[in-house]
């Protein structure tokens, strides 16, 4: 390698390692009278180029923690459990009025568990291994002395390391990675040349304005050479997600929306004509809350409608549940199941018409979590009023999902208590290979809609945004949005 490649760190690390072949970069730094930080870049430039190898080692240093250091100057609670035990069996009581009462169960488990006392009708009964120091106890007297690389302790210290370190505040490990510097073959021939005043870096200005560039010889780039990532800031999927959606339904003609996160019944459920026996409503499904335990219902004249719808169909036409409605079911607080409550409540407005709407916002359900379930997750709302059909619907959400990059959609008959007909939106997914159900929609039954006073047709959907954004990143579990795994954020991209 020409030496006009080399960057004059890389010079002086080289010339630093000359006498000192297997120098850690610490030594290479106080050797060559430079920071770590330029001497860790020049190594890695070094290495990249094949001068030097760069060989690391783990190790874990261990050191007492603020129970480990109370034990070892007054010993583990089963080993004062033992020195007891040591002039004659003891019940458990007899334990207890000597040993801090927290410290009891401790020393029973552990006296039991390393074979040092035997427990039989509530009488520990010391055993010869109880008699005698264990290695942990001996670990924590070394320990006491300072801290240790677990390299250089004994194995048979070394193997109680983890059943110490499950007990609180006893050890502390922290991992420590080691660097070992040597020069290839390559690197010794480079130096055995020696090393001469290398080219400069860059082209400046000043030197095309003074003319000192003539004669100067430049350093070629190595386009292969590694470079630390550009680590730029970027909003997180969903986020970005969000944005998106909310661009194409404004791109749309839609205008955005918003409502409260806790909700009551009323517009969470009965508005929406969802019976109050519905297996929805129990608390095994949804997040009621004690405080505040009720909510402020709408006026008199709406809450009169909705009652009627649920007993016997009001004006509607419909027959209803056929039940006594309970106001003060409705008047229940809790967190909202779906977007839809904001959509109801904007719908009780009466606004002009046409109306086109949409929300996204978070929502609770009393879920398990688990690869595909979370009891907190976003939903994309809408609604359209005015001289619309089911094509309109069918024809808005695909275009929806087209916008979004999934060309193949289909729609399956489904069953909602509030729409009529409903349908649920299934797209297909190449990689998988598999159609996916991403939402539900509808037209809302006329005991919702005209109820509020609204004669003409409303189209309505509930999308999953979630399982959305999974199907774009080729994630399968849906915790990985909410991991804050650093690095998987960095490497998505812009």
């Amino acid at each position: 390698m020409p030496m006009e490649e080399l960057h004059p760190l890389e010079a002086g690390v080289l010339a630093a390692l000359k006498d000192g072949d297997g120098a850690t970069p610490e030594d290479i730094a106080a050797a060559a009278e430079l920071d770590i930080n330029s001497v860790m870049r020049a190594l890695n430039w070094l290495s990249t180029k094949g001068l030097v190898k760069i060989e690391e080692s783990f190790d874990e240093i261990i050191s007492l923690g603020r129970e480990g250091a109370e034990y070892a100057r007054k010993g583990l609670p089963e080993r004062r459990a033992a020195e007891l035990l040591k002039s004659g069996d003891k019940s458990i009581a007899e334990l207890q009025s000597a040993l801090p009462s927290h410290e009891v169960p401790i020393a029973i488990g552990w006296l039991k568990k390393k074979g040092m006392a035997t427990l039989a009708k509530g009488v520990l009964s010391l055993t010869d291994a109880g008699r005698v120091e264990g290695p942990d106890e001996k670990l924590l007297k070394v320990l006491e002395a300072g801290r240790a690389r677990r390299s250089e302790l004994p194995k048979e210290l070394q193997e109680w390391i983890k059943p110490l370190s499950t007990r609180k505040d006893v050890l502390k490990i922290e991992e420590r990675i080691e660097r070992r510097v040597s020069l290839t073959a390559r690197g010794r021939e480079v130096l055995k040349k020696g090393l001469k005043e290398t080219g400069a870096g860059q082209l400046t200005h000043e030197m095309l304005k003074s003319g000192s560039w003539k004669g100067k010889s430049f350093r070629r780039y190595d386009v292969s050479a590694e470079v630390a990532a550009a680590l730029t800031s970027k909003l997180h999927p969903l986020t970005r997600t969000i944005e998106e959606i909310s661009e194409i339904f404004v791109s749309m003609g839609f205008q955005e929306i918003e409502g409260p996160l806790v909700e009551s019944c009323f517009w969470n459920f009965d508005a929406l004509f969802v019976p109050q026996d519905h297996p929805a409503r129990e608390m095994q499904d949804t997040f009621y809350l004690e405080r505040p335990g009720e909510a402020r219902l709408p006026d008199e004249r709406i809450i009169s409608a909705v009652a009627a719808a649920h007993e016997n169909g009001g004006g509607t036409g419909s027959e209803g549940w056929r039940y006594r409605w309970n106001k003060s079911l409705a008047s229940k607080t809790l967190l909202r199941t779906h977007t839809t409550a904001t959509t109801i409540r904007h719908l009780a407005r009466k606004e002009p018409l046409p109306i086109k709407v949409f929300s996204i916002g978070r929502v609770f359900r009393n879920e398990r979590i688990s690869f595909k379930h979370l009891p907190e997750f976003h939903q994309i709302e809408g609604i359209v009023v005015g001289d619309v059909n089911f094509k309109n619907l069918l024809g808005i959400l695909r275009e929806f999902y087209a916008r979004m990059g999934f060309e193949k959609i289909r729609f399956r008959p489904a069953y909602f208590p509030y729409t009529e007909p409903s349908l649920e939106v299934e797209v297909y997914f190449e990689e998988k290979k598999s159609w996916i159900e991403l939402g539900g929609a509808g037209i809302f039954r006329p005991e919702v809609s005209e109820t509020l006073g609204i004669e003409h047709p409303v189209l309505a959907w509930g999308l999953g945004l979630e399982r959305l954004a999974m199907l774009r990143l080729d994630l399968t579990d849906i915790r990985m949005f909410y991991r804050s795994d650093i690095d998987w954020l960095r490497g998505l991209p812009l």
